[in-house]
């Protein structure tokens, strides 16, 4: 894929539609996903001993959900997403940080007693 290729294909990804999914309707209710995309990319080109031209690039993007804009009876609410593993990873570090400093402050406090 030559890099202007995929510079066009980037500026088509990224738009309104990769963040707010299409409503969804039911029951009077009007649900409006909302996800965080964030990405990168990078490409170059170059020319060997021989003469020969190449060129490449890539792209990546990421896309998690953040939440959902709730439409009932005239009335718009945001409904936040929870992300149970990072809210695990989040609370297990933490409880290692504090584990880490109480065991530290132990050590210290045992170090002064004995002096």
């Amino acid at each position: 894929m030559k890099i202007a290729e995929l510079f066009a294909r980037a500026k088509e990804t990224m738009d309104a539609r990769v963040v707010y999914a299409e409503p969804v309707e039911k029951d009077g209710i009007t649900v409006i996903p909302a996800a965080r995309v964030f990405g990168g990319g990078g490409g170059g080109n170059g020319q060997d001993k021989l003469g020969q031209e190449a060129e490449g690039g890539g792209l990546g993007l990421v896309a998690r959900p953040v939440g959902a804009f709730v439409i009932q009876d005239g009335k718009v609410w945001w409904q936040p997403a929870i992300d149970v593993n990072r809210l695990i990873a989040t609370v297990g570090g933490v409880a290692i940080a504090g584990l880490l400093v109480g065991v530290r402050i132990l050590r210290l406090r045992a170090g002064s007693e004995e002096g």
